[in-house]
Order: C-alpha cells, then sequence, then structure tokens
C-alpha cells in the first residue's frame, strides 16, 4: 500500500507548535478529508478549537506503507506519527 504523508504543524493553546504526520491512503486526496483526521487527533489531544489548515498542513510525499501504520489506517482510514510538542 502507497500512503501519502501529510506535514503538519499546529500551534497548541499555550503557544508551543506541536508538529506531527497525518499518514493515510495515497488514494485520499481531498484536503479536507486530511483536514479532519488532523482535527480529530487534536480533539484527542485537548486542542479541539486550534487552527488546522492549508497553513499548518501540507502533502509531503508518498511513501510504502510501514507495518506499525497499516492496522490503523485499515482501521480507521489513517494514523498520525508525533514528531515534536504532541504532548499534552
Amino acid at each position: 500500500m502507497q500512503v501519502a504523508v501529510w506535514d503538519t504543524y499546529v500551534t497548541k493553546k499555550d503557544g508551543t507548535v506541536m508538529h506531527f504526520d497525518i499518514i493515510a491512503p495515497k488514494e485520499i486526496v481531498a484536503t479536507e478529508v486530511i483536514y479532519g483526521y488532523g482535527k480529530d487527533y487534536l480533539k484527542g489531544k485537548g486542542q479541539e478549537d486550534q487552527e488546522l489548515s492549508s497553513k499548518e498542513c501540507s502533502f509531503c510525499h508518498i511513501e510504502t506503507v510501514l507495518s506499525q501504520w497499516e492496522t490503523e489506517i485499515n482501521k480507521k482510514g489513517y494514523t498520525i506519527v508525533e514528531m515534536e510538542n504532541c504532548n499534552v
């Protein structure tokens, strides 16, 4: 399976910037769907009212799915890879 990596930087309520990647099947090209995935993730982190648009989230590249992502992608349609400042 090929997946798209969407590089995302969101300013948290405390002013720090969280960096995470949204990983979804490459066939999902509708940005509103990708942003919806990001907003679901932010809600789970207590950051549900933070801005997430093309300014914060952009397509980065296509790659082959890693085995640790595949189960969650098959279950939810996407997965998140936390990079920086993602702890609440």
